[in-house]
């Protein structure tokens, strides 16, 4: 099977006449199309300085061209579902019977509340140091024997999602996680996973680029961005 991006650019294309804006940030790249919607990618301090004629023959062998069309999918994708509510993954899930949780992505905010609630947890992130994480060569064991994975979608650009997933055993519930989440429904192709949990933004959403083309993250731009997720039904 095909990784997620590439997949969707041969299956779907890439319309750059829908493109109107392209915000290169420090942390994040913006997508606006045409219509006011925006999509959003992380960098993690990958350099991205591209425009639209740089698409005119994607490279999915760099990553900076990876960042810029998962921000475009981000875009085109995560507008066309209807969202019932906005709502965070910890509210959502209720993740005290899972034996083994491991997290790829170390989403502060959410081991907090992790911790609050004495719930295990195993957490893997090759882009920071931090005593909580465990060492990077125990992630491939540790996923292989998880039943929940909390997998950061940075993984689909940097290429580890397909090694990852194909890591989890078949009993595995895995969870996508983060502004970078294609909210699309042949995500749910790939193995074990259950709900996508990315955002979107109001239409037009100014302060949201203007927040990223300063170099602002995600808790800058967190007020302007609606939580939400996509089940796999």
């Amino acid at each position: 099977m095909q990784e997620p991006l590439s997949y969707l650019f041969e299956k779907h294309g890439i319309d750059l006449q829908n493109i109107k804006h392209i915000v290169c940030g420090e942390k994040y790249v913006a997508v606006q199309l045409k219509n006011g919607h925006v999509g959003v990618c992380a960098t993690l301090n990958h350099y991205v300085n591209i425009d639209v004629r740089d698409l005119r023959f994607p490279d999915l062998n760099k990553i900076p061209h990876r960042i810029v069309l998962n921000a475009y999918f981000n875009a085109a994708c995560n507008y066309q579902n209807t969202y019932d509510t906005s709502i965070d993954i910890f509210d959502k899930m209720d993740f005290k019977p899972f034996r083994k949780i491991v997290m790829v992505g170390y989403f502060r905010s959410l081991v907090e509340k992790f911790e609050r609630e004495n719930i295990p947890l195993t957490i893997f992130d090759k882009f920071e140091e931090d005593p909580k994480l465990t060492d990077m060569q125990q992630q491939i064991k540790d996923v292989s024997d998880c039943d929940a994975l909390i997998l950061t979608s940075t993984s689909v650009f940097n290429n580890t999602f397909m090694e990852l997933v194909s890591a989890a055993n078949e009993n595995c519930n895995i969870f996508m996680l983060g502004p970078s989440t294609i909210l699309h429904k042949e995500m749910f192709q790939y193995k074990n996973i259950k709900i996508l949990f990315g955002s979107v933004f109001e239409k037009d959403d100014i302060m949201a680029l203007k927040v990223i083309q300063a170099g602002g993250g995600t808790k800058q731009f967190m007020p302007f961005m609606k939580k939400v997720f996509l089940h796999n039904e």
